[in-house]
């Protein structure tokens, strides 16, 4: 019987043994990367620059201070219209999920914009807002918005009813079963939520950046088009995926810390 017991009983791996297997499956995937790249820049594919031209590029950036400025201009407009958007989508999702009434009003707007795609809106931001920093900021914030409101809207709609009746019979009121059922509840889908708006956010990046921008990655990658010139495009490409894996790593640290009451594989 206690051998029975023994075998049963299977030890967790060690939390800290699963990150350095990440890891070290994170570097091989990078290194096997830059070898596939490399190897297709060797073999003569016409004017793709193999990762050493491009590291050198980037340098050559980073010497001047474009690189830098270029980053944090985009920075600035990317985390201002995610951050705008995610905090407009999580009440306008919850009204929705949580009141019928709400959902039938704002439900049919949602939808209807969610089917037109934000870069489609440029020549009506530039329009009806002018050529600053607002209509780049808007259609970044409307990528992010979207995205977002929809989990938020799904994450109280799919709140265990079970959960709600246990609470009211316990004497709670519909502000505390808000505050205590709903909105844990639904945080694993306004993470999720805010993951894909994130990345909406960067993919919108170089579109809202053709609006007269004067900096920017965006702007970089297309006036480096004009010369034809693909190692300070993939200089772009490369800062925009490491920006926003970044980002999207830092999401996942916040999701895991405030979902841990969830089961994980």
């Amino acid at each position: 019987m206690a051998a029975v017991t023994t075998g049963a009983a299977r030890p967790a791996r060690p939390a800290a043994r699963r990150l350095a297997r990440t890891l070290t499956l994170n570097l091989a995937a990078v290194a096997a990367g830059l070898a596939g790249w490399a190897l297709l820049a060797s073999s003569g594919m016409q004017g793709l620059p193999g990762p050493a031209e491009v590291a050198g590029r980037a340098g050559e950036l980073i010497a001047d201070g474009t690189l830098l400025d270029d980053t944090l201009a985009s920075l600035r407009r990317v985390l201002t219209g995610f951050a705008l958007g995610t905090l407009t989508a999580v009440p306008v999702g919850f009204l929705m999920g949580w009141y019928p009434t709400a959902r039938a009003l704002l439900e049919p707007y949602v939808q209807f914009f969610r089917t037109i795609p934000p870069l489609a809106l440029i020549p009506l931001a530039i329009v009806l807002m002018g050529i600053g920093e607002v209509p780049k900021v808007f259609v970044i914030f409307l990528a992010a918005f979207l995205s977002s409101v929809v989990a938020a809207f799904q994450g109280v709609v799919d709140v265990d009813v079970t959960l709600v009746n246990a609470a009211r019979v316990l004497g709670a009121g519909d502000r505390a079963i808000f505050l205590r059922v709903v909105i844990p509840a639904a945080a694993p889908f306004i993470l999720v939520g805010m993951r894909i708006g994130l990345g909406s956010a960067w993919g919108t990046l170089v579109a809202a950046e053709l609006i007269a921008a004067q900096e920017g990655l965006g702007f970089r990658m297309q006036q480096a088009q004009l010369y034809y010139d693909l190692p300070t495009i993939f200089v772009g490409l490369i800062t925009i995926g490491v920006l926003g894996l970044t980002m999207d790593r830092l999401l996942q640290l916040a999701e895991r810390r405030l979902t841990r009451w969830q089961e994980r594989r």
